[in-house]
């Protein structure tokens, strides 16, 4: 008698290929060989010398990983002087440093929620943060994309301990959350605010000192923020920074920091190293700011949909899920690299080319990148619109 236990999965596999929605795995080679306008390393600081340099000597001194969970034997000095560094330079009182961003959104919703709770969360959020209200066991209020009344709607009709969580720049089209309306509407209902600043850290504020800098947040009672190692800091990893007791609270209640092994040595050195070039060269994140208007203009100018960017990501609109696939295919074989977005990846069912604007590009990069993306679009008469 045979057993199948996993047929499903051909039937799975026919689907996404009939929907267009296959992915692929493609290794990238040590040396950058396409014009890259689809990873997340905003200031160009993931090749620095110096932040390489760092990482390397991390390595070698603490050794290739962090041996264990960070209660064990994986916090060291390193992690600690990350951790002192993070919250000193985005205006927080205290930072607790995880294995990724992704993390690092799990260990905060689900420490700082339980039953009874209620989290209210944006729409555009990430999937870290959809994952996290999942997981807290909380009530979650989904709300209209960036739009304060709607939270304040769903947090008075709440009694009890209530957070609201929300990217400050949304992944997808680069646009910003309204934090001083949040933070407000927050304060009003004696609720938390989270903020996930993983596309605000080293793009927005004084010197790429993130969104809640920028928004005179950071630091505040009722608030805490999430974000990234991976995109500005050309690293890996993630942190949660806030008050102090919250991240105390973390050390001893969050499951995705207890149980969890902690950063390797080498992404806090190179996080670390990052740090040092953006304190010395704080003009980095004004630059990724210009190349994002930059190219978003010339693309509108050519005729294309784009959203205006509020930081380092520009979204050009796709007339179908096939048809983006192709556009940025025919990108690749351009000789550039730009992202792909779809559904089941865009709560909005809209695709788009995501590009993401690199402090580092030049201006003749900025006008190939533009005549690449132009001469391949797809003409919105060929394909229905998604």
């Amino acid at each position: 008698m045979s057993f199948a236990p996993f047929d499903w999965i051909d039937a799975e596999a026919h689907r996404r290929a009939a929907a267009g929605l296959v992915r692929t795995l493609r290794p990238r080679g040590a040396d950058p060989e396409l014009l890259d306008l689809a990873s997340n390393d905003y200031l160009g600081l993931t090749r620095h010398p110096e932040v390489t340099a760092a990482a390397a000597a991390a390595a070698q001194r603490w050794g290739a990983g962090a041996t264990g969970s960070r209660l064990v034997t994986g916090s060291t000095a390193l992690h600690a002087e990350l951790e002192r560094e993070l919250a000193a330079f985005c205006g927080f009182e205290a930072a607790l440093v995880l294995s990724s961003g992704y993390a690092a959104n799990l260990a905060a919703l689900t420490a700082l929620s339980a039953r009874g709770s209620l989290i209210v969360s944006d729409a555009g959020n990430h999937a870290s943060i959809v994952d996290g209200c999942r997981l807290s066991r909380a009530e979650t209020a989904v709300v209209p994309h960036a739009d304060p009344d709607a939270v304040a709607k769903a947090l008075g009709a709440h009694e009890g301990r209530a957070l609201a969580v929300t990217d400050s720049v949304f992944s997808v089209d680069g646009d910003a959350a309204p934090l001083p309306a949040l933070a407000e509407v927050c304060r009003s209902a004696n609720a938390a605010l989270l903020v996930d600043d993983a596309h605000g850290l080293g793009v927005l504020g004084d010197g790429g000192r993130g969104a809640l800098a920028a928004a005179g947040l950071a630091g505040g009672d009722g608030v805490v923020a999430t974000l990234t190692l991976s995109k500005s800091l050309g690293s890996q990893g993630g942190a949660v920074l806030g008050p102090a007791r919250v991240i105390e609270h973390l050390v001893n209640t969050a499951r995705t920091f207890i149980f969890d092994t902690g950063l390797a040595p080498a992404a806090a050195g190179g996080a670390l190293g990052a740090l040092g070039v953006l304190r010395r060269e704080p003009g980095r994140a004004a630059r990724a700011r210009e190349v994002a208007t930059s190219l978003y203009g010339k693309l509108v100018a050519a005729g294309l949909t784009a959203v205006r960017p509020d930081a380092a990501v520009v979204s050009v609109r796709a007339p179908s899920a096939d048809a983006a696939v192709r556009w940025a295919a025919d990108c690749r074989t351009a000789g550039m690299a730009v992202g792909c977005f779809r559904p089941p990846s865009v709560p909005d069912g809209i695709s788009r080319l995501r590009l993401t604007a690199r402090a580092d590009l030049t201006e003749e990069e900025i006008t190939t990148a533009v005549a690449t993306i132009v001469a391949t679009a797809p003409r919105q008469s060929d394909v229905p619109v998604s």
